[in-house]
């Protein structure tokens, strides 16, 4: 079987410290904390006040626009207020749900029931994903529905499902290919009569050959799908290689998948659009790897969504003796400056290490190793140099950095993975790309005000 990759990447060490720890149920938590920053794009707004009753998988908030989703109840219990907490992504501060469990976890009405989802139209499909508040599980938390809604003239013909999981330490999606290898079937298979696309890949890194043998057996029944092998490399999860490895297709400069007639799911991703679409069961749960050397019992633990990180530390046996604190995995995930943080939809990993990592940031030697490495055919190395030139004072630095490809980084760390003057490349590029969006949105407030203003004097003009 041939074993598709990607120009470029690394192999880090693996560290799957928790791949044969099945998956263990965490309690319920007596408070849950649910942010209403849960996906990529605008944030939902809370639908419930303090002190009113919710059951699971009730709607507690709604989006804010199409790139937005849908928030649940993980549990029953009330609500006892709306609290300001930190956001692991971005470490910003948002909105968030407290909600008291009754210890019943009673779902809400219509929730928890099986449903032929076979007899669903293809647009009916795309809305009760949307309803069920599903997000890209593996990190990014993409709005499914969006993705299963490609733009007018985009035509689908391919579902990769991503179980790569080319991360370090990660090893909840390969838990979940073992345990529920149907549910990720049926996601794939829904995807496909969502999208009308004839083609189904499930995408597994040669690493993970029991994973491969369960899932080959689940998608024989799936029309138009099998298994592809890949080779063992970072980042092989990422859209963008995924798709050239699979597909041997590129995703154009500030392109979408879409228009490489692909569209990308993670298994998490394709395992609850089977519990939504055939049982009615909204996303308040997902798996979490708990690893690290300061973790005494690292294990893959179920857990809802909300749960405070401190029970995760209590369940995997962490203490005070660690120096970082990642959510994510500790390539592309985020280092944290506090424990009061809460599982979300996007949180796949968290990592607890004695030491922290040190990046002295030294001058580039122009060795080139970041260039030969780089998964996107960038220069890392002139890229960073002019996020050190914007820090001096350089504001035109970021037009620079956009004419070499700025926003084609994936920010997968590779570049600062390989870098023997320890520069912190990666931190700089995400910085000028921070300040690029920062820009954009300056000057989209500035146009809706001029809007406003026009429409305000045109309404004088009126009366």
């Amino acid at each position: 079987m041939r074993k598709a990759t990607f120009p470029g990447g690394v192999h880090p060490p693996p560290s799957k410290l928790t791949a044969d720890s099945p998956t263990v149920a965490l309690p319920l938590p007596p408070r849950l904390v649910v942010p209403v920053a849960q996906n990529l794009g605008a944030p939902g707004k809370p639908a419930v006040a303090k002190g009113e009753r919710v059951n699971r998988g009730q709607t507690i908030a709604t989006p804010d626009g199409f790139v937005s989703a849908w928030l649940h109840a993980p549990t029953s219990g009330t609500v006892t207020g709306i609290e300001r907490v930190v956001d692991a992504a971005s470490g910003r501060q948002f909105d968030a749900i407290a909600i008291e469990s009754d210890g019943l976890d009673e779902w809400a009405d219509g929730c928890d029931q099986p449903r032929d989802w076979r007899a669903i139209k293809p647009e009916e499909i795309r809305k009760a994903v949307a309803e069920a508040g599903i997000v890209g599980m593996g990190g990014a938390t993409f709005p499914t529905h969006v993705k299963l809604t490609p733009p007018p003239g985009k035509t689908i013909d391919t579902i990769i499902i991503n179980g790569a999981e080319c991360e370090p330490y990660l090893t909840c999606d390969y838990r979940l290919m073992l345990e529920r290898p149907a549910d990720i079937a049926t996601g794939l298979e829904i995807c496909l009569a969502a999208t009308g696309a004839k083609r189904g890949i499930v995408a597994i890194e040669d690493n993970k050959p029991e994973a491969v043998r369960v899932m080959t057996e689940a998608v024989r029944s799936v029309s138009g799908a099998a298994v592809q092998v890949l080779e063992t490399k970072y980042p092989q999860g990422a859209e963008k290689q995924l798709i050239l490895a699979c597909l041997g297709r590129e995703v154009p400069t500030g392109g979408l998948p879409s228009d490489a007639g692909a569209i990308v799911q993670n298994v998490g991703t394709a395992a609850a659009i089977a519990e939504a679409l055939a049982h009615r069961r909204p996303m308040t749960e997902r798996i979490v790897t708990v690893s690290g050397d300061a973790a005494a019992r690292p294990g893959n633990f179920r857990c809802r969504i909300g749960t405070p990180v401190r029970a995760l530390f209590e369940k995997a046996g962490v203490g005070a003796d660690f120096e970082a604190l990642v959510f994510g995995g500790p390539l592309m995930g985020k280092a944290q400056f506090t424990t009061e943080l809460f599982v979300k939809k996007g949180t796949s990993g968290v990592l607890v290490f004695r030491r922290a990592a040190a990046y002295d940031n030294g001058p580039c030697i122009r060795c080139g190793a970041c260039v030969r490495h780089c998964p996107s055919y960038l220069n890392p190395s002139r890229l960073s140099i002019l996020g050190e030139s914007f820090l001096d004072g350089n504001l035109d630095a970021i037009d620079a950095a956009m004419g070499i490809g700025l926003m084609d980084c994936i920010l997968c760390g590779t570049c600062a993975y390989v870098c023997p003057a320890r520069r912190r490349i990666i931190h700089l590029v995400e910085m000028l790309r921070g300040e690029r969006r920062k820009t954009l949105e300056r000057k989209r407030e500035k146009q809706r005000e001029q809007q406003a203003h026009l429409k305000r004097e045109a309404d004088k003009v009126k009366s």
